[in-house]
């Protein structure tokens, strides 16, 4: 067990970290920040912020040296510098769950080598689609294979016309293609497993995306108490047989037909999990830090119904290209069902996550019907 007073070490300085980091805080952590580009959000609410590329090895040594555990809040690190530091300090999740998690190729290889229900894909190493696409039909999605998010590096393939563009596009880069699914909802399930092997999963979240970003993270999700069970039990036995210490976010499709395919998995606190600081008895965050640093793992029970909304950079008012008003920040506030939570980023950008907002009631879809009206008000 790793006691309150220790430090520990954060790699990256997104707000992720800075979520993370205020929660060890609270629970009497010191917590050092390594980011390449400084000042970071994280590293504002740190006791200390290194600025030094993930390749830096011997900064990232000195790094770990003054920490008595070292994790990440995304996975987009090199994991080859991770190596370096192992032998250092105690590293959660290890750097071989990274190492699978941060490239579609090896994820879905691993999902399909242990028997989880998963998309129907096949790779394209070197960016010739035309020679794979028979193995998934269309429509299907093409994906490159490392650092993909929020909609990045995908594109989705209809028509000829679709192939001929993804072709040039993506041509020598290592991809994926993934068969399109018809599916009712998108779901996501939080599991924490500590290094004494104790799992908690939080409970299923529903998440409607709009071009591609988080939207609305809503709990508990509309779905059938089967479709629940199977999502949970899904999340979990992946996280037991990765071996994770830490947070494990597992992204689904519920599909037409009821079944649940597993889509992607995160090891780290998760864009949809944001809902727990307001709306659950453990916050993702406090879970992460007791999991990393050997604590039982605290509750998991819904408080309310919750749903949670993504604040982009969009919201601010814009004019030709430069900011010229604040979002209704008042219309938030002056809801007792609400609350408030921005990252502070130095400078909005349209689809760039500045913030989010949750809103709670004995009633889900009243919460629901708030949250949308807060978020066009804003």
């Amino acid at each position: 067990m790793i006691p309150p007073g220790k430090t520990i070490g954060i790699l990256g300085g997104g707000q992720l970290g800075r979520m993370l980091g205020q929660a060890a805080q609270t629970m009497g952590y010191r917590v050092q920040v390594f980011e390449p580009v400084g000042p970071c959000p994280a590293g504002a609410v740190a006791n200390r912020e290194v600025n030094a590329n993930y390749d830096d090895l011997e900064a990232l040594k000195a790094f770990a040296r003054e920490c008595a555990v070292v994790t990440y809040e995304f996975e987009n690190i090199p994991s080859g510098p991770l190596d370096a530091i192992a032998p250092l300090v105690p590293l959660h999740p290890r750097a071989e769950v990274l190492h699978v998690t941060q490239n579609r190729q090896r994820e879905k290889a691993w999902l399909r080598m242990n028997g989880f229900p998963h998309v129907r894909y096949a790779e394209a190493l070197d960016g010739d689609l035309a020679a794979v696409i028979g193995q998934v039909g269309r429509p299907c999605v093409v994906k490159t294979a490392d650092f993909g998010y929020d909609g990045k590096g995908q594109m989705k393939i209809v028509s000829d016309a679709d192939l001929e563009k993804a072709a040039a596009i993506f041509r020598g880069r290592r991809c994926v293609l993934e068969r399109w699914v018809d599916f009712s909802c998108e779901l996501s399930v939080i599991v924490a497993r500590s290094s004494a092997g104790e799992t908690k999963a939080f409970p299923v979240a529903e998440n409607i995306h709009t071009r591609h970003i988080l939207d609305f993270s809503i709990v508990p999700a509309r779905v059938s108490a089967a479709a629940l069970r199977e999502a949970e039990q899904l999340a979990v036995a992946i996280a037991e047989k990765l071996g994770v210490v830490g947070l494990l976010a597992v992204e689904m499709f519920l599909a037409a037909n009821g079944e649940v395919l597993v889509n992607e998995l995160a090891p780290r606190p998760h864009n949809s999990g944001h809902w727990s600081l307001d709306g659950c008895e453990t916050s993702q965050f406090e879970q992460h830090v007791r999991a990393v640093c050997g604590l039982p793992l605290g509750p998991v029970g819904v408080r309310e119904p919750t749903v949670m909304v993504n604040i982009l950079g969009d919201a601010w008012r814009w004019q030709d290209g430069r900011v010229v008003g604040e979002p209704n920040w008042l219309a938030v506030l002056s809801e007792p069902r609400a609350k408030l939570h921005l990252y502070g980023k130095a400078e909005p950008r349209p689809g760039r996550k500045m913030g989010h907002f949750t809103v709670r009631d004995r009633n889900l879809e009243t919460a629901l019907t708030r949250a949308k009206e807060l978020q066009a008000q804003l």
